[in-house]
């Protein structure tokens, strides 16, 4: 690992003065960022300890509910707010990692952290448009079941690992944001960029922005719903596919719901287009085929990775069956 310095700073504008500056890197659990600088996928000269940003949990004036960047992940979990209220993303979060993991990783690093593609991960020996632009994808002719099916591009296919986020993109989360430029409130639909042709370019963050909160609305599903987590090994994996899923009901009819994806897109996927299809519509098993159809037309799995086109379709209407079963 390359020698680094240690900044410990006071408050959000000293963090976001030394965010610009060269090679140096924001640190809060360090869950992710450590593993990257031992692989050499990352070497930053200067570690800014962020560790002081808000860990506060509370509600919102509307009703919502708003998370400190720097929170524990086990802290979000474990909160009665987030478990009466929110139950996907305690479940979500439960599924991610292990118990030691969760209790250093902070909110705001969830949120940024970065793939776990395999060439991504090998510098010595792998290309990655991602870590190196222009230097090509080996993904693309390699081991690729872990890769993306929707939303990549010709230069990259490697997927988002975080599960609190699929749980957050389903609730209409938004990004509290604050820079040198001021402050600024982002959803975090628009949070994340698709690789396109810079796969480098992950986020909307400007130089020197750092998250300081995220907040979640109120909502009329978020009680009903749930999070379903396909991976290859019992506990900590990442995952094939993954559902956050919400609804509500009204004489038998899905009258709103929200559905996001894991596992399978470069960011957490909203799948606005079988919200579209199923909202107003019964909630049987035909029109759950029929949704994840229209959802997945885009589809383009690869040699390694087809499986996951059908194993999303039935993970999903697992999860839709479960909601919308009879709750009496």
């Amino acid at each position: 690992m390359k020698p680094f310095a240690y900044r410990r700073t006071a408050s959000s504008t000293d963090a976001s003065s030394l965010a610009v500056l060269e090679g140096h890197k924001l640190l809060g659990g360090g869950t992710n960022l450590v593993d990257l600088m031992r692989k050499g996928v990352e070497q930053p000269s200067t570690l800014i300890d962020v560790t002081m940003l808000s860990s506060d949990i509370g509600e919102t004036d509307g009703g919502g509910l708003l998370i400190g960047a720097a929170t524990r992940n086990s802290a979000v979990a474990a909160h009665p707010l987030v478990r009466a209220q929110y139950p996907m993303l305690s479940r979500a979060i439960l599924a991610g990692a292990s118990a030691q993991i969760r209790n250093m990783a902070t909110v705001a690093g969830n949120l940024m952290q970065r793939t776990r593609c395999a060439y991504f991960n090998d510098p010595a020996a792998s290309r990655c448009n991602k870590r190196q632009p222009g230097s090509g994808c080996d993904a693309m002719d390699g081991f690729n079941r872990y890769h993306a099916i929707l939303g990549g591009s010709p230069d990259c296919i490697a997927t988002h690992p975080s599960d609190m986020c699929v749980a957050l993109m389903a609730l209409d989360a938004r990004v509290h944001l604050s820079g040198n430029s001021g402050t600024r409130i982002v959803p975090l639909a628009e949070f994340y960029r698709l690789p396109g042709d810079s796969p480098d370019l992950e986020t909307v963050l400007n130089s020197g922005e750092i998250i300081t909160a995220v907040e979640i609305p109120p909502s009329r599903f978020a009680q009903r719903s749930a999070y379903r987590k396909v991976r290859d090994r019992a506990s900590y994996a990442f995952a094939l596919v993954s559902v956050a899923a919400g609804v509500s009901m009204r004489d038998g009819r899905i009258e709103d719901i929200r559905l996001a994806f894991g596992g399978i897109a470069p960011k957490p996927w909203r799948a606005l287009k079988a919200e579209a299809a199923l909202r107003g519509g019964p909630a049987t098993p035909e029109a759950f085929a029929a949704a994840m159809d229209i959802e997945l037309a885009d589809a383009r799995p690869f040699a390694g990775n087809a499986f996951k086109v059908e194993l999303l379709k039935r993970t999903t209407a697992a999860v839709l069956v479960e909601l919308t079963g009879d709750k009496s």
